[in-house]
């Protein structure tokens, strides 16, 4: 996608329903595959198709997007978001949305109904994944992919006048500043000749961060919405944990203000607010749609690389976590970080506890071959509870766990140093 579509840098958008706009026509793009969507985004732009629109008595086109192809055109273009996996059925509900286009993976099937009762067309694009009573199904050609784009946007357009329900939608949305790519981080730790991730590691080993969490994942329908995300994050923030976030998780984030450089005096411990007031970041960073995970774990790799905080990932202080997960794809993205190194925890549920041998070598045995394990907490604050104790656990394995005095060396002491160095380097030949 990257090399497609170009390496994310930050970008400010803005999340919620309240980016939907009454007077215009209002398509949602929802789903995972960001081919589809990039189109969309070009086609809402051409003069003739906002011409269009305009002759069925709108003012314009608004593009929204929903689950991770919003992340994928907010990253890139600072598209907005109009939220997460479970506000979908929300959006159709402002009686607002035009047309909600859907590919592949977390779309709910329930949606047709939902759509029904309001004028949204619901429009399937992937033969793997259609609706029963969808309105309409245009298969995705990458080979006319434009062409496409332009009739999923024509048929929005058609359907702005066919709108029947008053139109509610909430006064609510938050600015955010996304597109943290692993590249651009580093870019941010030190710039284009001296970007390295040792800047992060300085100030870990200093003390000024704590360590680092990966918080992922879903919304999931047993919880309310977005809770254990923000408990978790609020959490670590307050302790001086630095955020990565990818996916809905992200979105959480963003709909409670924390994607902005603002929010670090606001939720953050004195070190950690010290340090992202400094580069000029949020305390939480967007890294992405939920397949951009590797983004999370390169970063951990460049830590590693950049020297100081051991020789493995599984020597970080650091954790991930998916406080709300619901789908079979999170297990396969935890496994690969537990596989990693990587300390994962997942909330909610978890589908081993009914094996005792099997719940204990993901537990506890994988540790000894991998560095990694997994591990279940459904209370997010105790979930917080377990990432910081594993956190200074790994602190103290690193000898990093007491704050270290400061010394100015004076002259004298400076060319002590320098005569030991020198002998050390004699005694060597």
């Amino acid at each position: 996608q990257d090399i497609l579509f170009g390496c994310p840098v930050p970008v400010a958008g803005e999340i919620n329903l309240g980016v939907l706009k009454e007077d215009h026509v209002n398509i949602i793009i929802h789903g995972h595959e960001p081919l589809l969507p990039e189109m969309i985004a070009v086609v809402v732009q051409e003069p003739e198709m906002i011409q269009y629109a305009q002759s069925k008595g709108a003012k314009g086109i608004q593009l929204a997007g929903m689950c991770c192809s919003a992340n994928e055109i907010l990253m890139r273009h600072g598209i907005p978001c109009a939220g997460n996996y479970l506000h979908q059925e929300l959006g159709i509900i402002t009686g607002a949305v035009d047309a909600m286009v859907v590919d592949v993976q977390c779309e709910m099937q329930s949606l047709a109904n939902v759509a029904k009762c309001y004028h949204t067309k619901l429009i399937t694009t992937d033969p793997r994944a259609r609706i029963e009573g969808e309105t309409l199904h245009i298969p995705f050609d990458e080979h006319h992919a434009l062409d496409i784009a332009r009739q999923v946007v024509r048929e929005a357009i058609d359907n702005f006048p066919n709108r029947r329900a008053p139109v509610m939608i909430p006064k609510a949305s938050t600015p955010t500043i996304v597109g943290f790519s692993y590249e651009t981080i580093r870019y941010l730790l030190g710039g284009s000749i001296r970007g390295s991730y040792y800047t992060l590691n300085d100030n870990i080993i200093g003390g000024r961060v704590r360590g680092v969490c990966g918080v992922v994942g879903c919304n999931n329908c047993r919880t309310t919405q977005d809770s254990a995300h923000l408990t978790v994050i609020k959490e670590l923030l307050k302790n001086d944990v630095i955020v990565l976030s990818t996916g809905c998780a992200a979105m959480a984030a963003g709909k409670a203000g924390l994607l902005t450089p603002e929010a670090a005096s606001q939720y953050c411990g004195p070190g950690l607010a010290e340090v992202c007031e400094t580069v000029g970041i949020p305390p939480v960073l967007h890294m992405g749609a939920c397949v951009d995970n590797s983004r999370i774990l390169m970063a951990a790799t460049a830590c590693v690389k950049a020297g100081g905080l051991g020789t493995d990932i599984s020597d970080l202080p650091a954790a991930g976590c998916a406080p709300e997960w619901m789908s079979e794809k999170a297990i396969a993205i935890g496994q690969y970080f537990v596989a990693s190194g990587v300390y994962v925890l997942f909330g909610v549920t978890w589908p081993t506890t009914g094996s005792e041998i099997l719940t204990e070598y993901l537990f506890k045995g994988m540790e000894e071959i991998y560095g990694g394990k997994w591990d279940f907490e459904p209370d997010p604050e105790r979930m917080a509870q377990k990432i910081l104790a594993h956190i200074d656990l790994k602190r103290k394995a690193l000898g990093i766990d007491k704050a270290r005095e400061r010394v100015l060396f004076d002259m004298e002491m400076r060319r002590k140093l320098e005569a030991e160095a020198a002998a050390a380097e004699a005694a060597e030949v």
